[in-house]
């Protein structure tokens, strides 16, 4: 086989790095009231506050902001553990942090690590921000103490994207990735797609793995050939020219 031909097939698995700082936030009135309470003025009940909401709706986004903005340390749930807050709280001593901020903290599979956190930012006085896929009353929880709290705490819901900023997430990703894709193709995709960011980060993440294989622009061929599944439900699909008007699919 020739060499640029097997160069040209090489799909080279670099990680992409999303970009979380204020400026690259876009506002839109699905994350209003979020944005009022994690970066406003507003004064949190035992200063915990949570955000929960579908996969790629801006909590880590959000999150993130917080957490560059209140030098506060940012901790990944599924990764939390006991040893973990033991160092934040220096066995009890007090560390020098004065905000900790847990991403997707509802995958955390140490119970007491989150309620050891929880008593522990509340004794030193710290602020704490989680997220989570829900609202934190409805994590599955065993630990009756953990329960109590988490149903305590101030959860604010990140509501999924409306169409404006649907399109804005999606050429955005795209644009991060470096991916060359024509407006004219965008705008036969974002009406026959799920109207969730959660479809917007797999179709950019499959459209970048069709790119890097054929080393080509994507076109609605290829579109139709990498995202079938995602548009089956648009019967338009199949008819390239057939000028049908969008199909708009209800959230429910």
């Amino acid at each position: 086989m020739p060499i640029r031909d097997t160069i040209g097939q090489l799909v080279l698995p670099f990680a992409h790095m999303p970009r979380f700082t204020r400026a690259d936030f876009v506002a839109a009135p699905s994350n209003a009231v979020a944005r009022a309470w994690l970066l406003g003025r507003t004064a949190w009940p035992d200063r915990r506050l949570a955000l929960w909401g579908a996969r790629g709706c801006g909590k880590t986004h959000l999150l993130e902001i917080w957490a560059a903005e209140h030098d506060a340390v940012l901790l990944s749930g599924p990764d939390l553990t006991r040893a973990d807050v033991a160092r934040i709280f220096g066995a009890g001593r007090g560390s020098g942090i004065v905000a900790i901020a847990v991403d997707d903290a509802e995958r955390c599979g140490d119970e007491r690590a989150v309620l050891h956190l929880l008593n522990g930012a509340r004794e030193h006085g710290m602020a704490l921000a989680l997220s989570g896929r829900r609202a934190p009353a409805h994590w599955p929880v065993t630990l009756p103490d953990l329960g109590s709290r988490l149903r305590a705490t101030m959860a604010v819901q990140v509501r999924q994207p409306e169409d404006v900023l649907l399109r804005i997430v999606l050429l955005r990703l795209l644009a991060e990735r470096q991916i060359v894709v024509a407006p004219a193709v965008v705008d036969w995709l974002l009406p026959r797609l799920p109207r969730t960011a959660a479809t917007m980060l797999e179709v950019a993440r499959r459209l970048d793995h069709a790119a890097l294989a054929t080393g080509r622009a994507v076109t609605r061929a290829m579109a139709i050939s990498e995202l079938g599944d995602l548009l089956a439900h648009d019967p338009a699909m199949t008819d390239m020219d057939a000028g049908t008007g969008p199909l708009m699919v209800d959230d429910a």
